[in-house]
């Protein structure tokens, strides 16, 4: 009987099939096993890289943190529609996208934490793995009160193991500007490495080879030199600016430089 086309071309490999199935029987089962071996090898390196690869690509959020009434919140609605709005003290996070005023059109998460003692560890556990920047805010009006507070909470960021090997940008946003007895930006970071300092030295004997978690072990800046913050791992920009705004709550936000520095990002 005549074969039809479809019988012909159903299987045209089938040959070359066969004679690797025989030249595989012929071989060594220990040649094969190791052929197995590095293939399953080279799979595998492939699927590391890939996750390597694009888990460098996932830090897209922008968080902003502080101590209460810092004027996180009040400067997260600012970023977002440059309208003034009352705020209360954060329970919870916010979160929004934010388009970086540049040519590339970046867009970013922008993430309000709660800045009550209580809730910071785990707002920060929960999202410092996707942080591409940080913006510590800092209440300038009254500064010289909470320079304690403001400078533990720092530790806590800057000694962290997760925050310190992916090294987002730090930007300290001196906020409340528009206050007549805030202090600079310059004054504020000087007196924050002093701050910091002192809690270096108080703190070392506790560190200890722990997980990533928040207020993890690494050193603080470089053993045997005054701390600065020139000796961390990431960027660090001390700015000024005003959420509020020097004209009030009809006026617009102080928030340009913050702005500038986000851009590049």
């Amino acid at each position: 009987m005549k074969k039809t086309d479809s019988e012909v071309t159903e299987n045209p490999f089938e040959p070359y099939y066969e004679s690797l199935r025989q030249q595989m029987e012929e071989q060594d089962p220990v040649v094969l096993v190791g052929v197995i071996v590095a293939l399953a090898v080279v799979v595998i390196t492939c699927v590391f890289l890939k996750y390597f690869l694009t888990s460098k690509t996932v830090r897209s959020a922008v968080l902003l943190v502080g101590l209460c009434d810092s004027g996180k919140t009040l400067l997260f609605i600012r970023l977002l529609s440059g309208k003034f709005k009352r705020t209360q003290t954060s329970i919870t996070d916010s979160s929004a996208p934010y388009k970086a005023k540049n040519d590339r059109g970046s867009t970013w998460t922008l993430i309000d934490l709660p800045g009550h003692d209580s809730l910071r560890s785990q707002y920060l556990e929960k999202f410092k793995s996707a942080a591409r920047a940080i913006v510590f805010v800092v209440d300038s009006g009254i500064f010289q009160k909470e320079v304690r507070d403001v400078a533990e909470f720092l530790y806590m960021l800057l000694t962290d193991t997760v925050i310190c090997r992916n090294a987002p940008t730090l930007l300290v946003a001196c906020n409340k500007q528009d206050i007549t007895m805030a202090k600079s930006a310059k004054l504020i970071q000087q007196q924050l490495e002093k701050e910091l300092n002192t809690l270096r030295v108080t703190r070392s004997a506790a560190l200890s080879a722990q997980d990533g978690s928040v207020g993890g072990s690494v050193y603080l800046g470089k053993k045997g030199k005054d701390f600065d913050f020139s000796q961390l791992p990431m960027k660090v920009e001390f700015l000024e600016c005003s959420a509020r705004g020097s004209k009030g709550e009809d006026g617009d936000a102080d928030v340009e430089s913050l702005e500038k520095s986000l851009a590049k990002l």
